[in-house]
C-alpha cells in the first residue's frame, strides 16, 4: 500500500518501509517459529518454560504494535489490502485466549509464521502466481476427477469381487487408484497381486499410470510454472513502466530547467565592449 503521507504518518510510513525494519520483522517471524517449535518439547518447557513463554509474548507484542502502526498510517486503506488483512487475521487468532472452547487455537499460533508470505516479496510473488493459476488448475482437476471416476468404476467392476479390500466399493477403488497414481507400493503391493489373479490386468494399470501420473500431474506443474512466469513478466513490465515514467519526468524536468536557463540568458543585458566601457569611465 503505497501512498503520500505527511507529518507523523509520513514518518511512520517511511520507518515501516525501511529495509532494516522489514528485515527485523522477518527475523522476528523466524525467531517466533523457533520459539513455537520449542514449546512442543516437554523437557525444554520444564526447564525453560517461563523464558520460552515470555519470548513468545514479547514477539507477539511487537507484532501487535507494528500492526497498530500500520493501521494508523494507512487508516481505511489498510482493510482494502489482502496482505494486510491476512496479517491482521493471523495476529487476531494469536490474541484469542487459548482456553476452554478456544483451546484448539493454541495449536494455530504457528500460523504467525505464515506472515513470512506477506513479509518476503519473493514469497508474495509466489502466492500471487499460485492464485492466478487456480482457473487453469480447475480445468486440470476436472480432467483428473473425470479420469479417476471412470477408472474407479472400471476397476471396481473388474477387480472388486476378488480384491474387495482394494476395489470393493467406489470409494475404496478411488483411494487405491490414488495410491497407484502416487507410485506408492503400486507394483508389489497392488498391481502384481492383481495380475497374479488376472494376467491381463496390466492393460489397466499401465495406461492408468501413464495418463494419471505422467500426463495429468505434469499438467499441474505446467499450469503453475506458466502462471508464475506470467506473474514475473507482469511485475517486470510494471517495474519497467515505473522506470520509464520516472525517466520521462526527469527529462521533462531537465527540459524545463534548460528552457528557464535560456530565458535567463535571453533577458540578460548584453555586455559592452571594452573600449566603450573605458570611454564611459573617462567621461565620468
Amino acid at each position: 500500500m503505497d501512498g503520500n503521507y505527511s507529518g507523523i504518518r509520513g514518518s511512520l510510513h517511511r520507518w515501516l518501509q525501511h529495509a532494516r525494519v522489514q528485515q527485523s520483522i522477518i527475523a522476528l517471524i523466524v525467531l517466533n517459529a523457533v520459539v513455537l517449535g520449542l514449546d512442543t518439547s516437554d523437557s525444554l518447557m520444564a526447564d525453560w518454560g517461563a523464558l520460552i513463554h515470555g519470548a513468545d509474548q514479547v514477539i507477539l507484542a511487537i507484532f501487535v504494535v507494528e500492526l497498530l502502526i500500520r493501521i494508523y498510517v494507512h487508516r481505511l486503506r489498510f482493510f482494502t489490502d489482502p496482505w494486510s488483512l491476512f496479517d491482521f487475521t493471523v495476529i487476531a487468532i494469536a490474541l484469542v485466549p487459548a482456553g476452554g472452547a478456544f483451546s484448539v487455537l493454541r495449536a494455530l499460533r504457528i500460523l504467525r509464521v505464515l506472515r513470512l508470505l506477506s513479509a518476503v516479496p519473493s514469497m508474495r510473488r509466489m502466492v500471487a502466481g499460485l492464485l492466478s493459476a487456480i482457473p487453469g488448475l480447475g480445468a486440470v482437476f476436472s480432467m483428473l476427477g473425470l479420469f479417476f471416476y471412470i477408472g474407479a468404476v472400471v476397476a471396481t467392476n473388474l477387480f472388486g469381487e476378488r480384491f474387495p479390500e482394494w476395489f470393493g466399493t467406489l470409494g475404496k477403488t478411488a483411494y487405491t487408484l490414488f495410491q497407484i497414481m502416487t507410485l506408492e507400493s503400486w507394483s508389489m503391493g497392488i498391481a502384481r497381486p492383481v495380475i497374479a489373479e488376472y494376467p491381463w490386468a496390466w492393460l489397466f494399470f499401465v495406461p492408468f499410470i501413464m495418463v494419471a501420473t505422467f500426463t495429468l500431474l505434469n499438467l499441474f506443474v505446467g499450469v503453475i510454472v506458466s502462471a508464475l512466469q506470467a506473474e514475473h513478466d507482469a511485475e517486470r513490465s510494471a517495474t519497467e513502466e515505473v522506470h520509464q515514467q520516472q525517466l520521462h519526468q526527469d527529462l521533462l524536468s531537465l527540459h524545463r530547467e534548460i528552457a528557464e536557463l535560456k530565458q535567463m540568458l535571453t533577458n540578460r543585458e548584453p555586455a559592452l565592449p571594452v573600449g566603450e566601457e573605458l570611454s564611459r569611465s573617462e567621461v565620468a
